[in-house]
């Protein structure tokens, strides 16, 4: 198995996964650029040295985990897999190619029955896999025909950097020093951004426009009606979202609920007292859960449902979509 990106923060936690889980790993290849092939990573109580990405012979693997940016998924993966291994590649760059599978191992893990016709399987991204997780058994039950979703996307979301930026503007500040921006336009300490990703055409951003044709292709309605904005927030790690949901047939929030504690590794935390609810820091940074939390009708409609969704967008959200639908395709197709 090959972790292209592997001393990135998704290609960290997809070793450590990979280990947790006692993945029948027989040799790990961790790959990387030129500035970091060479450091050592370790895995299962043995190092291993970082290998140059650009140089590697994918032929010796059979499956290649892809933690890297659109760039390089689109320049490395078709070679990868013409070299004969399987890529599960966590970036946006193959998500609009009809013979790509898109697969949430939770959701839709038949998809993967077409994975050989080019030997890639796209998982959906950080923030989509929660949402399309505590989704999917809600429409599968009333349908869902409109949804308005704000997402709080963690400085994680912009890797390292952005995790080291918002560190260092927060010491800046609480020392009284002018805080330096290079990852971000605009100071990301004890503040808000109203636009992550880049802007296309028609304003919507990369990151609300990712999670919407993900949404689509997955709950099977390529016209859903969808309003997606995505927020940047100070948190290190955790992606949420607030969701609200108008169904096609009407259902109450404890049917909601009782289809939600169905799921595996999803945690409902929804108590009306005080700290009844889960966060980013609390619940769900360094954990493989979801949480749901605001399980509520809407007000003025009883077609609809509010409902907050937490997860560690670099674990939950990538890493371990990632080890599940490699260890899908170790049982049943390799």
């Amino acid at each position: 198995m090959a972790v292209v990106g592997a001393t990135g923060l998704v290609g960290e936690a997809m070793i450590e996964i990979l280990e947790q889980r006692e993945f029948p790993v027989e040799n790990l290849y961790p790959l990387a650029s030129d500035n970091s092939a060479g450091k050592t990573i370790f895995f299962n109580e043995q190092s291993r040295k970082v290998e140059l990405l650009d140089s590697f012979d994918f032929s010796q693997v059979d499956i290649a985990l892809f933690a890297a940016s659109d760039d390089v998924a689109m320049q490395y993966g078709p070679v990868a897999a013409r070299e004969g291994a399987v890529v599960i590649d966590t970036s946006a760059a193959f998500m609009d190619e009809p013979d790509i599978p898109l697969v949430v191992a939770d959701i839709n893990p038949q998809q993967l029955v077409d994975y050989n016709l080019t030997n890639i399987v796209v998982c959906p991204g950080g923030a989509s896999v929660p949402l399309l997780t505590a989704l999917a058994p809600l429409h599968r039950q009333v349908g869902i025909h409109r949804l308005n979703i704000t997402v709080c996307q963690s400085v994680s979301g912009n890797g390292r950097a952005g995790v080291e930026e918002l560190a260092a503007q927060t010491a800046a500040l609480l020392n009284t020093r002018e805080p330096q921006t290079r990852v971000f336009s605009k100071q990301i300490a004890f503040n808000l951004h109203p636009l992550a990703g880049a802007v296309a055409d028609n304003g919507a951003t990369s990151t609300e426009l990712q999670i919407i044709r993900a949404t689509r292709a997955l709950l099977g309605n390529e016209y859903l009606d969808m309003h997606v904005s995505c927020v940047q927030v100070p948190v290190f790690f955790g992606h949420s979202a607030t969701v609200h949901i108008e169904t096609d047939s009407p259902i109450s929030a404890w049917e909601v609920r009782d289809l939600l504690l169905e799921i595996p590794d999803l945690d409902v935390i929804d108590e009306p007292d005080a700290g009844g609810f889960a966060t980013p820091v609390t619940e769900a940074a360094g954990n493989d859960q979801l949480y749901v939390s605001r399980i509520r009708n809407g007000l003025d409609n009883e077609n609809s449902i509010d409902m907050f969704i937490v997860a560690d967008n670099v674990r939950k959200g990538a890493a371990l979509n990632s080890v599940q639908i490699a260890e899908l395709l170790i049982a049943h197709y390799l």
